[in-house]
């Protein structure tokens, strides 16, 4: 059993230490397997199906990598989405992801999550899809992102808005013209030109 135990823990270290279920018994493993090493303390259940290796050392994002995998239809955006840029000095609180307006909200119990419901043509655009430890995260450009934040600016605060669009033009490069064309989908042109005449 315990080659087969192995077998398994190397199966998570190739996924990144975080493997769901069903790819688990995909890749012909028994869930007596599974069993054992969760009796042991070596994998921990984090989620509806999905499973963790508990001294596998994380990469970068790894708890977005495991938010995105019990969201499958989430999007990472406003702060989460800057910081994953690294576009704001902004720490969040909470894993923020968009999903869908009338869509229900996943439950998930960790990482800690708040869910945004957005206009279904204001949450399919600007979607950028990025690998990380072999698993597929779903995260709004920065452009996008700049745009969202000043939908939700009541929420995460104006001044995280101007400083991540003053950061985003001067430091990453990003065209006044892309967050213009968020802008005009989010609804915000209005806000935002002023703003950027002012930078510019």
């Amino acid at each position: 059993m315990r080659t087969k135990s192995q077998d398994l823990i190397n199966f998570f270290q190739e996924n990144g230490g975080i493997a769901r279920f069903s790819a688990m018994l995909k890749a012909g493993f028994h869930p007596d397997t599974l069993a054992v090493l969760t009796r042991n303390s070596e994998v921990e259940k984090i989620g509806r199906g999905l499973y963790r290796l508990k001294k596998y050392i994380a990469g970068s994002h790894t708890d977005l990598v495991e938010a995105s995998l019990q969201a499958p239809r989430g999007v990472i955006c406003l702060l989460s989405s800057l910081s994953f840029h690294e576009a704001t000095n902004e720490i969040p609180a909470y894993i923020e992801m968009a999903i869908p307006r009338k869509t229900h909200a996943y439950r998930i119990k960790y990482p800690p999550v708040r869910f945004y419901r957005f206009d279904p043509t204001v949450w399919e655009a600007g979607i950028e899809k990025h690998r990380i430890d072999d698993h597929t995260i779903k995260v709004y450009s920065l452009a996008k992102t700049i745009a969202d934040c000043f939908k939700f600016r009541n929420k995460i605060g104006i001044n995280v808005a101007r400083d991540a669009l003053k950061f985003s033009i001067t430091e990453k490069n990003i065209k006044p013209q892309a967050i213009m064309q968020y802008a005009k989908i989010c609804r915000v042109s209005n806000i935002i030109q002023p703003v950027l005449e002012a930078l510019i």
